[in-house]
């Protein structure tokens, strides 16, 4: 399985996995809650800037995040642009730019094992509705994991197009990054069985 897993020795890489995963959500909770103003996308992008700005994460790290998923944030920004105006759509724009990029840092900064861990610990009470906690855990852990592993991959491929002198053709594009997310699929499904995961 890709892990997005960066070792380090910050803030962020020595808090615990259980309250880190909290504080993040909390953030990312609290962002959701701010109006569609053009302050409250303001305040969102300084606690984004705050966030990377701790020692371990870094504006780079940041730019890397944002470069990754400019496309969501483009396709976002002009559907809110036509149904909504400037102020909601830059308002809206930035709380799902924030929120990827969150999610982002909390992959950067904590293992894989330990996230799915506090992430089963979290779904415990999930087992009195006949749910399986450690399933529900590692389909959420996937799925969280799955837009930054699609974005490194897709950099992989814009990079090895430039090596060779490739153009930005989406044509080109698409064959190779379709063949690596394929090829991800079939290696984190051979993974998952080979865990006993059905």
């Amino acid at each position: 399985m890709v892990t997005l897993y960066r070792p380090g020795d910050g803030p962020w890489h020595r808090l615990r996995a259980g309250p880190k995963t909290a504080l993040l959500l909390l953030v990312v909770l609290g962002i959701c809650l701010l109006p569609a103003t053009w302050w409250a996308a303001g305040v969102m992008a300084g606690v984004c800037l705050a966030c990377y700005a701790v020692p371990g994460a870094g504006m780079r790290e940041l730019g890397r995040q944002l470069v990754a998923t400019r496309w969501i944030v483009g396709v976002t920004l002009v559907g809110q642009l036509i149904f909504l105006g400037p102020e909601s759509a830059a308002a809206n724009t930035s709380r799902v730019a924030v929120a990827v990029a969150l999610a982002g840092l909390l992959a950067l900064t904590t293992r894989a094992t330990e996230l799915l861990e506090t992430v089963e610990r979290a779904m415990q009470p999930l087992a009195r509705l006949r749910i399986d906690p450690g399933r529900a855990a590692l389909t959420l852990t996937v799925t969280l994991s799955t837009l930054p592993v699609l974005a490194s991959l897709a950099r992989t491929v814009r990079e090895a197009q430039r090596a060779r002198g490739g153009g930005r053709s989406l044509r080109h594009f698409a064959m190779p990054f379709l063949v690596m997310a394929l090829k991800h699929a079939d290696e984190l499904g051979e993974a998952l069985a080979a865990r006993g995961v059905r």
